[in-house]
């Protein structure tokens, strides 16, 4: 050949730290015009082919054979070599240079050979140019790294543990990395929780409490999705997460900064799968418990270029939660002086405990609220809720001046553990298209709890915690006068002693009409929410809920005071929308009053009895409702593309 020319068309990337070629092998029959996009196995990346002509022209098409005439050039095409140009990607798929390899020609096909292997495998051509090609962005995966105190079904208390336990299954199924990472609590020598989760043999030291504390990793693979306990001798007791029925553990802030470091370090020392997560992570810290872990990626990490371009995104389930602790204990947490003002608090006057009392205490979660770059509720309405005096205990300011990084994304349900269609808890099955199971489930629950049997009684029923929060004390209060009416009522929970003793009293002095079960049993939470026709759910605030989202599914209709997640799930019905067809999906009731419940509770019952069709209508609109796991992730994903836009917190 006279003249070797070397010609290609190349867009302009984002440059960023390689990791390892990912470009899959390729067979290439013929030459193409540069013009043309090539696919092979690089995530919709074109292969870029410099061509190698022995006419020394610059015209593009002087080094391609014409198609008209290339039968008649089958040696010359034999002789021809070129290169074939395969993007290499980073971890996040953005491509950060080329791998050179020469080609040849062989029965009338072009084989490349890198000087490490030969490839082979398949490569489409198509017809159309690189300005005409519609072709469909490439989604973005990251690796992500949830940590949290309790996550289903290893442990739970509540919604925290219901999100933990689901939505990192549904961004993995989504095609990210995703690791989990909680405590290995356990209460007892006999525990089996955590038998699949086999010792990662790692152990790591911690500086911390005035020494180092040794912990440990235990990991399991499920459902996609990395499970990683730290083991610690703290986590080891009787009773709950946090406390037994003592109170509160008087070392929750030690067992969770444990949690902390061990979270920052199980991405660099972790070998999951054969590799590590990096230092490129998206982590997600669930409330206060881990609410340290942006604090230390800002203060012990990113000061040496550890976790440069890792981001961190606080997802806050219930404010009123923060890690409040004397300004004494911040020495024990590891971190030098300088950094006291990211958890420095002082509490108000009137909280003070007496005249002597300066009310200096450490925050963790208004650390975290300071150092992470984007910070999520679990619903649109708290999101708003906590930049309120009202609502936000005390943060309602600073979280104010960080409003334009602060989103609401409502929780999903697992829509297969909540399906009345295969529920296994239930005596009959029903959908939105038969119905006819849900007043079988009414008649066993009545008959399990020793009502009397009556189908066309309208039956109200409340699960959940008995405490202030969840306004147990507007049902103490309206129940007499309830009651009243020809109703039945039902309550699961436990909790204030007071309110446990109540229900006691309330079933003796109304034998027909009430029941109340102290305690939690997931057989019959589902059974309460199938049977009864009515949710009532006072909740003084609520960030997102999750029973009136299992109601809905299950055809109970929920009536809920107008808060947070509640007043963003639960649709007023209203009779004249649409055409006089209506609309809605229950009742919300605001301010939060015991004649506003009782009020929407009413309204309720006569819509049940007087108005069939309408009740049946507002069954199947609850019913058809998309609050699957899946949808949620959606939009999480839009949050971490915008977490991923600005600098990381330093």
């Amino acid at each position: 050949m006279d003249t070797l020319s070397v010609r290609y068309w190349v867009q302009s990337f984002p440059k960023s730290e390689p990791t390892k070629i990912k470009g899959k092998p390729v067979n290439q029959t013929g030459f193409a015009y540069f013009s043309r996009t090539r696919r092979g196995g690089n995530g919709g990346f074109p292969q870029l082919v410099a061509v190698a002509s022995d006419k020394g022209s610059s015209s593009p098409t002087s080094s391609v054979p014409d198609k008209d005439t290339q039968s008649g050039k089958e040696e010359e095409e034999e002789d021809n070599k070129g290169f074939l140009l395969d993007p290499e990607t980073d971890d996040s798929g953005s491509v950060v240079g080329f791998n050179l390899s020469t080609s040849h020609s062989i029965n009338g096909e072009v084989a490349t050979e890198t000087p490490a292997e030969v490839i082979s495998g398949n490569l489409e051509e198509t017809d159309g140019d690189i300005e005409g090609v519609d072709e469909a962005p490439k989604k973005v995966t990251h690796s992500i790294v949830f940590v949290t105190s309790e996550a289903a079904p290893y442990s739970k208390t509540g919604g925290l543990g219901d999100v933990c336990g689901s939505l990192p299954i549904a961004l993995a199924a989504r095609g990210h990395r995703v690791m989990v990472v909680s405590p290995r609590y356990l209460h007892s020598p006999e525990d089996d929780t955590f038998a699949a989760a086999l010792d990662a043999d790692c152990r790591i030291k911690v500086a911390c409490f005035g020494g180092e504390q040794e912990v440990a990793f235990f990991h399991e693979y499920r459902d996609l999705v990395d499970w990683v306990f730290v083991d610690h001798p703290s986590y080891h007791r009787p009773g709950n997460p946090y406390g037994d029925i003592n109170g509160a553990f008087g070392d929750n802030q030690f067992r969770f900064a444990l949690l902390c470091y061990a979270a920052c370090e199980a991405p660099l020392v972790l070998p999951l799968g054969g590799f590590t997560y990096g230092q490129k992570c998206l982590f997600m810290v669930n409330d206060w418990h881990a609410g340290l872990v942006p604090v230390l990626l800002a203060a012990k990490y990113r000061p040496y270029g550890v976790y440069k371009d890792a981001r961190c995104i606080l997802v806050i389930h219930n404010l009123a939660h923060q890690g409040v602790e004397p300004a004494v204990t911040y020495g024990n947490l590891g971190l030098s002086p300088e950094w006291y003002g990211a958890l420095g608090w002082v509490f108000p006057e009137w909280a003070r405990t007496h005249a002597l009392d300066t009310g200096e205490a450490i925050n963790v979660l208004k650390g975290a609220i300071v150092t992470s770059d984007r910070i999520l509720t679990v619903s649109k309405g708290y999101a708003w809720e906590i930049t309120t005096v009202e609502g936000g205990n005390g943060l309602n300011e600073l979280l104010s001046t960080r409003r334009i990084v602060l989103n609401g994304i409502t929780n999903g349900i697992d829509i297969n553990e909540w399906d009345p269609s295969s529920d296994k808890h239930l005596e009959a099955h029903y959908s939105a298209d038969d119905l006819s199971g849900k007043v079988q489930c009414k008649i066993a629950l009545q008959k399990e709890l020793g009502l009397p049997v009556r189908p066309e009684c309208p039956m109200i029923g409340f699960i959940g915690r008995l405490d202030y929060q969840k306004g147990v004390d507007l049902i103490r209060w309206g129940i007499p006068e309830l009651l009243h009416d020809d109703v039945q009522f039902v309550m699961l929970g436990s909790g204030d002693k007071m309110y446990e003793g109540w229900m006691r009293e309330a079933e003796a002095a109304h034998k027909d009409k009430f029941r109340g079960w102290v305690g939690f049993n997931v057989p019959i939470s589902h059974k309460i929410t199938a049977g009864c026709d009515i949710l009532l759910m006072p909740s003084r605030f609520e960030p997102c809920g999750l029973n009136q989202l299992y109601a809905m599914r299950y055809g109970t209709i929920p009536v809920v005071h107008g808060t947070g997640g509640l007043r963003d799930t639960v649709q007023t019905f209203d009779p004249f929308a649409k055409d006089g067809k209506g609309d809605g999906t229950g009742w919300t009731f605001s301010p939060l009053a015991v004649d506003r419940m009782l009020w929407a509770l009413r309204t309720a019952i006569s819509t049940y009895r007087d108005h069939k069709e309408s009740w049946e209508a507002m069954m199947k609109r609850g019913m058809e409702k998309d609050y699957s796991w899946e949808n949620a992730a959606v939009q999480y994903e839009q949050v971490f593309e915008w977490a991923f836009i600005d600098p990381p917190y330093c």
